[in-house]
Formats: C-alpha cells, structure tokens, sequence
C-alpha cells in the first residue's frame, strides 16, 4: 500500500508541477519568458510540491473549522436546554446524512484516469490506499475541528473521540453502500435524487427536534456508536474483497468523463434514464384501439414506465412514512403539534420548496429525450408544429399524473395533520390541500415548458444551453427564498392559486407559439 501511496502521490506532484507551469506560460508577460524545459525542473518540482502540501492542508484545515462553526451557529440558534447535547444531536444526524450524500470512492476524478486506466496500477491497491488515507485524514480532520471547538463547548475529550468514531463509521457505510448500490444498478447512488434527498429531507427533519426538547441522548449515541461500529465492520470487509475494482473505474472514469470533471453527474444521469432490455417488451393489449399521437405516447410511456414511476413511487412511500411519522409524534408531544400547526398556518412556503424538490419533472425530460427526441427531432414531420403540439398535450397529461402521486399523500396528510395539531378554520382545510396539489401540477408544467421552449441538450444529453441552467437555478433561488415568508396559509394560498393558474395559462400559450421553433438538437 505505501508503494501504491508513493506512486499515487508522484502522479499528484508532477500533475500539479505542469499545472502550474502550463498557466503561467499562459500569462501575456510570461509566456514568452518561460522555456519549455521548465517542466524537468526538479527545483520547481520540490517548490511545488511543498507549496501544494502546505496550501492543501491549510484549504482542509480551514474548510473543516468552517463547517464546524457552522454547526455551532446553527447549535445556538435552536438549542433548548444543553448546548453539548444539542451540538452532539446535530453532528450526529449530519454524519448520518452523509452516508448517503458524501462517498467519495467511486468518485470521477482526473487522477483516478491517469493512475488506474492510462499507468494500470493495481485498482485494489489504489482503492484501499484512497480509502485509508481518506479516513485517516477526515479523523485527524474532525479531532483538530472538535478541540477548537470544545473551547466554546465542554464536550469530554472520550465524547470528541466518539464522535469522531461514529463520523468515520457513517463514512464507511456510506461508500459500502455506493458500492453495493452502483454494481447493483449501474449508476452511482448520489444520482438517484429519490432516494437521496428524501433520506436527506428526513434526517434533516430530525435534526430540529431539538426546539422540541427532543434529542439524542448520550446513551442512546453510545447505542447509535455500537450499531454503527458493527455496521462499519461488516461495509469495510465488503469493500476490501471487492475485485472488480478495476472495471468499475475502467466505467465510470472514461477519457471523456475524466477530462470533464465539472460535467461527470450530466454523464452518469445518462444510466438513470436508458430503458433496460426487460421493459422493451410490451403488451399488445394496451396498444389496442390506440393510434396516431395517442399510441406514440403510449408505446414510449410503457417502455419508460420504470423511470418514470420508480422514483415517484419511492417519493410516494416516504411522504406516507414521514406523515405517519409525524402523526405519531404530534399526537405525543405538545409542542410539537403547536410548532408544527403554527408552520402550516403561516409558513405554507415551505411546501414550494418541498414540491420542488420531489417533482420528477427535470428526469423524466431527460428520458424523453435520451430515449425518444434525440434520435425523432432529426425528421422533419417530428417538427412541424401540430406533431409537437399534440405530443406536448399527451405528455403534460403523463407527467401531472406522475407527479400527483406523492402530491395527493403530501396533501391529505397535511389535512389530517392540520386537524390533529390543533386545526384552524375550514377554509384552510380545502385552500392548503388544494394549493399543495397545484404546486404539483405547476412545476410538472414548468419543467415541461422549459424543456420544450430551451431545449438543453445536444445528443449526448449535455447541457448546451446557458438559458436553461440560468431558469432552472432561477426556480430554485425563488422556491427557496419563498420558505421565509410569513403569512397566512389562506392568504399564501389564495395567491398562490391565481399565481400558478396564470403561470399555466401563460407557459401553454407560449409552448404553442414558440416551440416549433426551439424544439431542436443542440450542436
């Protein structure tokens, strides 16, 4: 392993060195100045080398003492009794969180090309010495980040050490995890957004509990700390006699993928949305009495049924887990109904980042396009205005419907939860389920309109098109800037209603005006 490391950190000096070299040779003064040979410096080697070591570890250090202050800032605002046990609480659900949000391994990388498919070192050896040294520097990470905070907090040095134990273990499942899951299914784990984020959208959920004086505890942490320690266990031996290491870089680090870093997660999306040979297959029963657009639309939804109805299945069952979940809980504890009724009567923008993030609109046109337009939009007939028209108003009926499935289990869970904390005015049970569905409907029609009206893709599903980017990161920042409002659930509702049916009126008038015209291959 300390071979694989020595080789591995070579590669890293001599990629900075002509790095380094290579932008400076850019600059307008120097490019003229500096000779090619500088390259076989050995004096700029060791220069380098030893700035890049000093610049990395200070980069780490500081990254990591930020994020520990950030936890801190967020233990002030919301702890109720102790500021220790909050602080644990909070560092423990993040660690949790990233067991599915941060693994690394399998991670696109540059380096990984070089060292693994173009220099064919031992993939094995590259994975475990990766491995280790990732874990030994995300403890040695952790240890420094917990005794400068321990200076505004007295935490016991034998909790720093536990909780440093349980970030590691969190860290072993999680790449146990990716692993297991992307020689599962093909892709890689942190592209499955269903699951991710509906993990994520749960825990973070816990994490606030702590306004309700509920938190975890320090035997349950030690409890927490065993579990995951045998969990750990089991995921690392996994990991270690795992042998197609190598196939699995060879995969996912191609040339194209390893030379566009920035661009790898548009790449591995393409796995997500191909149809797999089972679902080719269809029934001739179901096409019977159809034709024209309507069979069209048919024969590509039956094909893509899985990717269209898996993860909104997935979103299904976590809505239900998490209302029941919290019907339990507001049914126990007091304050937590009254918490909970106060944010469903005066912070109803919540529910627009929510709906957001679970619409599958953003997926399902990429299927759409991977697996049908881009090969269809090379003809002519697929253009002319009245095919795309009508195929338009076939698949905005397909997507709602799609989309309404963890819409409807939101809303009535909301209704039900409405009641039990504590309930409101009988209006509001009819105006806040309604907007919730709404809300469904309104970004399974915007992700359409966009799609059709700034068609993003070239043929190998990249984005081509600033504009796309720029709206979509447009109806992010204002879905999220919408949760701080407070007012009342009648009134956010009323608006919000009259906002998205003119939004819908307006978006179908401009798809039939304008996207004969936009609906094309980008080069």
């Amino acid at each position: 392993m300390f071979k694989t490391f020595k080789l591995s950190f070579k590669i890293d000096i001599a990629y900075a060195v002509n790095s380094f070299v290579y932008v400076l040779k850019k600059l307008p003064i120097l490019k003229n100045i500096i000779p090619n040979d500088l390259y076989s410096n050995s004096g700029l080697k060791t220069f380098v080398s030893i700035l890049g070591v000093f610049l990395t570890t200070t980069r780490l250090i500081l990254y990591r003492l930020l994020y520990f202050f950030m936890i801190f800032c967020v233990t002030c605002l919301i702890y109720n009794s102790s500021l220790e046990n909050t602080f644990l609480h909070i560092y423990v659900i993040l660690a949790l969180i990233g067991i599915t949000m941060n693994p690394k391994l399998l991670n696109v990388s540059t380096k990984k090309y070089f060292s693994i498919i173009l220099f064919k070192m031992d993939a094995k050896k590259y994975m475990k010495m990766d491995f280790v040294q990732e874990l030994f520097l995300s403890f040695i990470l952790n240890l420094i980040g917990f005794l400068v905070i321990s200076i505004f907090i007295d935490l016991p040095f034998l909790v720093i050490l536990g909780l440093c134990l349980f970030s590691s273990c969190s860290r072993i499942i999680g790449e146990g995890i990716s692993i297991s899951f992307y020689k599962k299914y093909n892709y890689l784990l942190t592209s499955k957004y269903a699951y991710t984020y509906s993990y994520m959208f749960l825990m973070l959920m816990v994490l606030f509990l702590p306004i309700f004086k509920i938190e975890i505890s320090n035997l349950l942490f030690c409890l927490l700390l065993f579990i995951m320690f045998i969990l750990a266990s089991y995921s690392y031996f996994y990991i270690m006699n795992v042998d197609d290491y190598y196939y699995i870089y060879k995969k996912l680090n191609t040339d194209k993928l390893a030379m566009n870093e920035k661009n790898s997660e548009a790449y591995t999306r393409q796995a997500m949305v191909e149809i797999k040979e089972r679902d080719k297959e269809i029934n001739s029963d179901i096409l019977l009495g159809k034709k024209g657009y309507d069979l069209f639309n048919t024969i590509f939804f039956e094909r893509h049924k899985e990717i269209l109805l898996r993860s909104a299945k997935t979103f299904t069952l976590v809505s239900f887990i998490i209302v029941v979940l919290l019907i339990i809980l507001v049914s126990i504890f007091d304050d937590l109904a009254i918490g909970l009724n106060n944010i469903l009567l005066n912070q109803l923008g919540w529910f627009v980042i929510l709906m957001y993030f679970i619409n599958r609109g953003a997926i399902i046109t990429q299927a759409m396009f991977y697996n049908c337009d881009h090969a269809m939009l090379t003809y002519n007939f697929y253009r002319e205005p009245k095919v795309l028209l009508k195929l338009f108003e076939k698949r905005l009926m397909m997507v709602v419907k799609v989309n309404l499935m963890p819409a409807i289990v939101i809303a009535v869970g909301t209704l039900i939860l409405l009641i039990l904390s504590g309930g409101t005015v009988m209006i509001n049970y009819f105006m806040i389920p309604l907007f919730i569905l709404l809300l469904s409907v309104f970004f399974s029609v915007h992700y359409l309109v966009i799609y059709y009206l700034l068609q993003p893709f070239n043929k190998d599903l990249e984005m081509k098109k600033a504009s796309y980017s720029l709206v979509s990161g447009f109806t992010y920042f204002i879905s999220y800037t919408i949760t701080d409002l407070r007012v009342s659930s009648f009134l956010f509702s009323m608006y919000g209603l009259i906002f998205t049916i003119m939004y819908i009126i307006i978006s179908l008038f401009l798809v039939y005006r304008f996207a004969p015209k936009t609906f094309k291959i980008n080069n």
